[in-house]
């Protein structure tokens, strides 16, 4: 069974536009993962008042402790917009599959990705930085 996952009105909103302007000229090796987030963001519980949201899941812009629950190693990650992405620093596009596997789960939670080295299993082992539990709404 699937796990409910939160994302904020206002995530959904930017999530929402920035895949209607990656549609309007998609580049073919994005069509699967543009897919893939809308299908998250329709199954998603929407929170309509940011500052209503837990202050366990991963937002956009979160910066997250993810554990590989096969080698029990931890990354750290910040989710970002694909135009913001840095993957030497740690800052993960929604629309890679990792980001967009990590989007809206809690603390606790486990969820799997399909990665290039294959199926990989993570925890999210801790919420390091959330912009909405810190009032950061604009973010």
């Amino acid at each position: 069974m699937e796990k409910h996952i939160w994302i904020t009105a206002q995530d959904k909103q930017r999530l929402t536009e920035c895949l209607a302007k990656l549609q309007e000229l998609p580049d073919e090796r994005d069509l699967p993962h543009i897919r893939e987030l809308q299908a998250e963001i329709d199954r998603a519980f929407i929170i309509s008042d940011p500052s209503n949201t837990p202050k366990d899941v991963v937002t956009m812009r979160s910066r997250v402790r993810l554990t590989d629950t096969g080698t029990g190693n931890s990354s750290e990650y910040v989710l970002v917009y694909p135009s913001e992405r840095n993957p030497e620093a740690g800052c993960i596009s929604v629309l890679a599959p990792l980001g967009t596997a990590m989007l809206g789960y809690r603390v606790g939670d486990e969820f799997e990705v399909d990665l290039p080295r294959g199926k990989t299993s993570f925890k999210v082992a801790a919420l390091l930085y959330q912009p909405e539990s810190k009032g950061d709404f604009p973010l």
